[in-house]
Order: structure tokens, then sequence, then C-alpha cells
């Protein structure tokens, strides 16, 4: 029986359905997380910007339905969208956008290196190495007999840890996989596994993934929805109780803060839920 090494609750709820200020009238996308524990979330067409402790400080349109949201290290926001990336400051004033339709088909997640943009377009089921002039590099997770990642839940996910390696959900493989930025596939975890939690089940998990730097890698399953934390070689670790999300979420986003708290959005009921480790497990 698996025994998990870090135990989570959850301390948070943010945002949610409605037409309040602090609310997301019918979508939820994108959440990401500064170098001080605020949250961004990207849903409807607008950014809400919400402070370590779940209070709104600040919101803003986007040209389009926002599908991904990024914190890039200068702080700036980064918002994926289809057909384009709109570039916002930390306040949310407008700074460029990078339209290309032949690259940028629907950007549903975005992610940084040194000199380095990676867009996750689910047109092409492929992540795009751009540089930070806008001028494309190369393709990820398409040097494949399958011609890209699979993805039946229309999403490609990815995060890049802090020496510029790519972790990519492959949930038709039911595995996440390493790669350079040059697109060379390193090494992967994960194996379907039926009923068995130390693995992913279902037709295509796991859906979303994040890199905590240093501890390991969490990702979000569908079918029932959850979260999981496993260490880099492939160990689970922990659950994050999927009794907290509706049933129905899929393709639930995922960020960790630089305290270890997790927070992952709920598509359905359009919350942004917070997780700590408690008194016992492991400090975050």
């Amino acid at each position: 029986m698996f025994a998990p090494e870090f135990i989570y609750r959850q301390v948070l709820t943010i945002a949610g359905k409605g037409a309040g200020a602090n609310q997301f009238t019918s979508t939820l996308r994108g959440i990401a997380v500064d170098g001080r524990g605020a949250v961004y979330a990207a849903g409807d067409s607008e950014v809400k910007l919400f402070d370590p402790v779940g209070q709104l400080v600040g919101r803003w349109p986007t040209a389009r339905p926002g599908l991904s949201i990024a914190v890039a290290p200068d702080g700036t926001v980064w918002v994926g969208e289809t057909g384009q990336i709109e570039v916002f400051t930390p306040a949310g004033k407008p700074l460029t956008a990078w339209r290309d339709e032949r690259v940028f088909g629907r950007v549903t997640a975005i992610g940084f290196s040194s000199g380095s943009v990676f867009a996750g377009d689910a047109e092409a089921r492929a992540i795009r190495h751009i540089d930070r002039s806008g001028k494309f590099r190369n393709d990820i997770g398409k040097d494949n007999p399958t011609n890209g990642l699979l993805i039946p839940n229309g999403v490609v996910d990815f995060d890049v840890d802090a020496v510029g390696v790519v972790y990519a959900a492959n949930p038709g493989k039911h595995r996440v996989e390493r790669y350079s930025s040059g697109g060379e596939l390193l090494g992967h975890i994960g194996r379907f596994s039926g009923p068995d939690p130390t693995g992913f089940s279902g037709c295509c998990n796991p859906t979303n993934v994040a890199v905590w730097n240093g501890r390991g890698i969490v990702v979000t399953e569908k079918a029932g929805p959850r979260g999981k934390l496993y260490d880099f070689a492939g160990k689970l670790l922990a659950f994050i109780d999927g009794d907290c999300f509706d049933p129905m979420c899929k393709n639930m986003d995922i960020a960790v803060d630089p305290r270890g708290r997790v927070a992952i959005g709920d598509t359905e009921r359009l919350h942004v839920l917070v997780f700590e480790a408690v008194a016992g497990g492991r400090p975050a």
C-alpha cells in the first residue's frame, strides 16, 4: 500500500464562478505564481492578480481569451492565446504581442530559460522554442513516430526547471517526458498502471505538470481529478485530494510557489485551490 511522504491540506480558495470582481464567469484556463507567492489567473478574457493570502489586487483585459499564463524571471506577465502571446508589466500595462498563427496555434503553456521562451502549441502538439526576440528556433516533442505529443485532452502542458530542462506531459503515453531545449528526449517517468496509484490510469494522464525545483514534479490528472507529487526518478511521494475538485475537471493548471505551496485551477468551479504540507509531512 502506498504511504505518502508528504501530506497536503488546502489552505486557500481563490476566485470562483460568478460576476464578482474576483471571480470568473465561464472559464479558468491558466494560473501562475511569482517570486512573492502572488497568484495570476487567466480566464474569460481577463487576468486577475491575487496576493499571497488570496485578495484581489489587480485585474486587466486580454485581447483574446487567455489559454495560459506565466510570469517571466523579470516579472513580466505572458498570456498565451489563440494565434498570439501578449506580454504585460506586473501591473497589467501592455508591453508587446507576438503574433504568428503558424507558430502560436493555441498557446496552452508558456515557460522560460536563459535567453529562451517556450510555448506549448496544442494545434501542433508540440512545444515551440523561441528566442527572446520572437524568432523560432526549434520544436520540442515532434521528433517521434506520432509526430507530436499525444494530447486527447487538447492541451500541451509543460514546465522548465532551473537549468533549462523541459518537462512535458504526454498523457496519451501516460508519462512525463524530459527534453533538452534543442528537442532531444532525455528521459521520462510514468507508465499506465490501471488502479495502481503510483502510475497513471485512464485514457490520457497526466494532463498538466509543474516542476518544484530541487524537490520533484507535481502533476494533475482527470477522471477523477487529483494532484500528485513525484520525485525526479518517478517515485510517488504524495497525493493532493481529488475530493476538493469538481469531478468533471480536466486540464487543471498547476503552479508551485517559492514556499512549495501548490496552486491548482478547478476548471469547473473556477476556483484556484492552494495546498501546503501539514505538520508531520516534510517541510515545504
